[in-house]
């Protein structure tokens, strides 16, 4: 269950604070060109004790323990948590490089990548006008992460015949793996819950999200249309009437009245 960044408790900046960690003797390695795979754990951090002491009005710190669980240790406080961190981000990698697979189908030279589609996705949730009971937050988070597990499966698109519970099934053990790498705790259940949420379009911030990632996808097609030349009616027949939101149904509507406008300059 992912845990809400309002609950999770800091401790003030000036407060000097002393850690003691134990590390397991096991470390998990995402296996790269130059580096094998080795140990089948993950890093297991294990927070010992923490003491903060409060500086008094003298300047002098007045002794006040604070007991953090593990989950709460600071983020990259450790070499073994700090290598999960740069392994994760070096496995993501790859979300900047593949392309979407669909415009190379279409013959699209220099297409965006998955990476891609995901900002404009994020960018999207930050623009977008209050909504009643939305989480503005949540939705970026979601954009983020509801392609991420193409780190590792790639692109998989309707032309390639793959049943749409198997290609969730891949993506959930990709998504497993991934979470390993970072090396489990609260972040990588947050990473799993907001997926999953996505996936089962369980939450009106998952419907929002849905909404923006056909957004995304007639927008590119739009702006390929104009780049290239090319018809690209597939796109907007199969997101035609499936906008879940006003504000889906608003947005696609606009791009769809830019796209006629559009065809209808050239055929005069």
């Amino acid at each position: 269950m992912a845990v809400n960044s309002s609950t999770h408790r800091a401790l003030p900046l000036n407060h000097p604070v002393q850690l003691r960690f134990r590390l397991s003797p096991a470390f998990f390695y995402y296996r790269t060109s130059s580096r094998p795979l080795f140990s089948s754990d993950a890093p297991n951090l294990r927070l010992v004790s923490v003491r903060a002491h409060k500086p008094g009005s003298d300047g002098f710190s007045n002794k006040k323990s604070v007991n953090l669980t593990d989950s709460e240790a600071p983020i990259g406080s450790s070499r073994s948590s700090t290598s999960s961190a740069i392994d994760f981000l070096t496995l993501c990698h790859s979300l900047k490089t593949t392309k979407r697979k669909g415009w190379i189908n279409h013959g699209i030279k220099g297409p965006e990548s998955i990476a891609d589609h995901m900002y404009r996705m994020a960018l999207m949730a930050l623009i977008a006008g209050d909504i009643p009971g939305v989480d503005r937050e949540r939705c970026i988070k979601i954009a983020i992460v509801h392609d991420i597990a193409e780190a590792i499966v790639g692109d998989i698109t309707p032309s390639d015949g793959v049943p749409k519970e198997v290609k969730s099934r891949m993506e959930q053990e990709a998504l497993n793996e991934m979470c390993k790498v970072l090396g489990g705790g609260m972040r990588a259940e947050e990473i799993q819950e907001l997926w999953a949420e996505y996936e089962n379009n369980a939450s009106i911030e998952a419907n929002l999200v849905k909404d923006f990632d056909k957004v995304e996808m007639i927008l590119q097609a739009l702006e390929y249309e104009m780049e290239h030349g090319k018809v690209l009616d597939e796109f907007f027949l199969s997101t035609a009437g499936k906008f879940q939101t006003e504000i889906g149904k608003c947005w696609a509507a606009e791009i769809n009245s830019r796209r006629n406008s559009r065809l209808a300059n050239k055929l005069s």
